[in-house]
């Protein structure tokens, strides 16, 4: 008597696992951030629209303006005992500001959505992702710590001893230091225009979409690369505001610092596809 037996299911697959290999290949062929086409009229947009959210939370905009202004307070400080350290440190502007700004952020992010912006929220923003701030942080500060100390070797080479407040001046304005001018105008901009490009959507990108800091900086350098013209216009209207409002003793940061916070989380949310 023939007997019939059921044929072999299927064999399961096996479960892949998740390998480093494996991990680099899903991040690599994952679909990148789609990024909007700007308008060389945009930047005047995210600043009346930076203006707007300051209107509209003058009190917490303020707050964050006086800080700016009490760093300006400390640099000018530094400057008078220590001109070299403060040109190192200068930099800090770029390190510091964009998280300072994260409380600005989390204003206007209320602000769109119809929500009422609170004091508390905007100083705790830093709070659900710390992790990837942190991150983002240490890469800035490595690129700030390189730039301050590409500073100091060019005042060394240059100079017999570091020279007084007054003499800093002097020697910074005389005709026979023009090639540390040139040099140290050189640096500065290199440093600087990769700290603008990794970092300019970066923060309100990582507060906004909960997405991580190499992504959020690459995605910033990706947006630099390839609008060029109209994130060069946005940096130079940046620093023209901001060395406007240095004087007189910085009193103009405490308007210029909050509108630009508040700008910046607009030019974000217009250059990156939801």
């Amino acid at each position: 008597m023939e007997t019939h037996s059921d044929p072999p299911l299927p064999a399961t697959p096996a479960k892949a696992e998740a390998t480093p290999e494996t991990v680099a290949v899903a991040v690599a062929t994952a679909p990148a951030i789609q990024l909007r086409t700007l308008r060389a009229s945009d930047p005047l947009r995210w600043l009346a629209a930076g203006v707007s959210d300051f209107k509209r939370a003058p009190g917490i905009g303020l707050f964050y303006g006086a800080c700016f202004m009490v760093m300006g307070w400390a640099l000018l400080k530094v400057f008078e005992h220590a001109p070299a350290y403060t040109l190192a440190l200068s930099a800090g502007f770029l390190l510091m500001g964009p998280f300072l700004c994260l409380g600005l952020y989390r204003v206007s992010q209320r602000l769109e959505n119809g929500e009422k912006p609170d004091f508390g929220d905007s100083l705790l923003a830093w709070d659900t992702r710390t992790g990837q701030l942190a991150i983002f942080g240490f890469v800035l500060l490595v690129l700030e710590m390189l730039w301050g100390r590409a500073t100091l070797v060019l005042f060394a080479v240059s100079f017999d001893g570091m020279p007084d407040f007054k003499g800093s001046l002097m020697a910074l304005l005389s005709a026979d230091n023009l090639p540390f001018i040139a040099a140290w105008a050189a640096v500065g901009a290199v440093f600087a225009s990769l700290i603008y490009s990794v970092s300019v959507i970066s923060i309100p990108m990582i507060l906004h979409r909960q997405t991580d800091a190499i992504t959020a900086g690459l995605t910033s350098l990706r947006l630099v690369l390839t609008q060029t013209g109209v994130m060069i216009l946005w940096g130079l209207l940046i620093a023209g505001l901001v060395l406007l409002a240095l004087l007189p003793w910085f009193a103009g940061l405490l308007l210029v610092g909050p509108v630009i916070g508040h700008a910046s989380w607009h030019a974000y949310r217009q250059a990156v596809v939801d």
